[in-house]
């Protein structure tokens, strides 16, 4: 299998699609691993199996529509494998395996089939100490920005997923792309103030632009950067209500054709009318419920 991804918009070719089935059990309030879920929970709107199989199964025919191939790993009963992107991640023609927390191990193993298919030196197992998962690591041709929480309760906080040594890391690998790490701010418990990866308050769209959330970044500078370098005017500025939904979380199939939520009104229609971009609406929003969407649920492997 061939890899190369260095960026977020180039045409897909070949893209590992999560699962949507035996999810297992609705999980306690102590055993979840993000907001969104802990608040689901606590609500009692915690995703059913059947809503879950629609929208992937949605998502999944508009990525063969466009010709995408679409892998799927292999089914851990009893398991939560909607979210391929938090297994691995590809940057150039190298996959690294993502150090995810210890109760979602399985998920890696699942994967095994795919990863025979991959030359072995394409493959990067990161050191124990190393944390990072691929929400959390966003592509920009020769840049890598990097979601991070660089604080000293780094390992009390769930949604804590990559720390500084990632940064280090990935510099190791990739000594010419320029990497920029951007704190995150974290709640364990209140979607609204809490950002689980980076895909959830930033994501490149289209060939120059960008969709950006500016309270997601703990440095306002941070963000400030971003709309510097794209442009103010090939940026669209999200609400915290936006951000809760997970607006940034969409899932470009080339720099002109975006998969987004079907009730991301305003974004759709920026999308389409001020960026003349063609949108791919799908049901997402219970799956939402679970910490992730359309850009969480991929791995992709192959773009031009």
């Amino acid at each position: 299998m061939e890899l190369h991804v260095v960026n977020e918009t180039a045409r897909l070719r070949e893209v590992v699609l999560g699962l949507p089935w035996a999810n297992g059990p609705v999980p306690s309030l102590s055993e979840t691993f993000d907001s969104k879920s802990y608040e689901s929970v606590q609500n009692g709107t915690y995703p059913a199996e059947k809503d879950i199989v629609a929208e992937m199964g949605a998502f999944e025919a508009v990525l063969r529509k466009y010709g995408v191939k679409v892998y799927r790993p292999a089914l851990v009963p009893d398991c939560n494998q909607v979210f391929a992107r938090d297994v691995g991640f590809v940057i150039d023609d190298k996959i690294i395996v993502s150090n995810i927390i210890p109760d979602r191990q399985d998920e890696i193993d699942a994967y095994g089939d795919i990863y025979r298919q991959i030359h072995y030196k394409n493959i990067y197992n990161l050191p124990e100490t190393v944390h990072v998962e691929g929400g959390d690591v966003v592509l920009y041709n020769d840049y890598i920005f990097l979601g991070q929480y660089d604080f000293l309760d780094y390992p009390s906080v769930k949604t804590a997923r990559t720390n500084r040594l990632a940064l280090d890391y990935l510099n190791m690998i990739f000594p010419s792309k320029t990497i920029i790490p951007l704190n995150l701010r974290k709640s364990d418990t209140n979607p609204y103030e809490g950002i689980l990866h980076l895909d959830c308050t930033f994501m490149p769209v289209g060939r120059d632009k960008a969709i950006i959330y500016r309270d997601g970044f703990m440095n306002p500078r941070d963000a400030d950067h971003l709309v510097e370098l794209f442009g103010k005017e090939n940026v669209f500025e999200l609400t915290k209500e936006e951000m809760y939904w997970m607006n940034s979380n969409v899932f470009s199939i080339s720099e002109d054709v975006i998969v987004t939520e079907e009730h991301f009104t305003r974004l759709n229609a920026h999308l389409r009318e001020a960026w003349g971009m063609t949108v791919e609406t799908v049901p997402y929003r219970e799956i939402s419920k679970m910490g992730g969407l359309l850009r969480c649920s991929t791995l992709p492997l192959r773009r031009d």
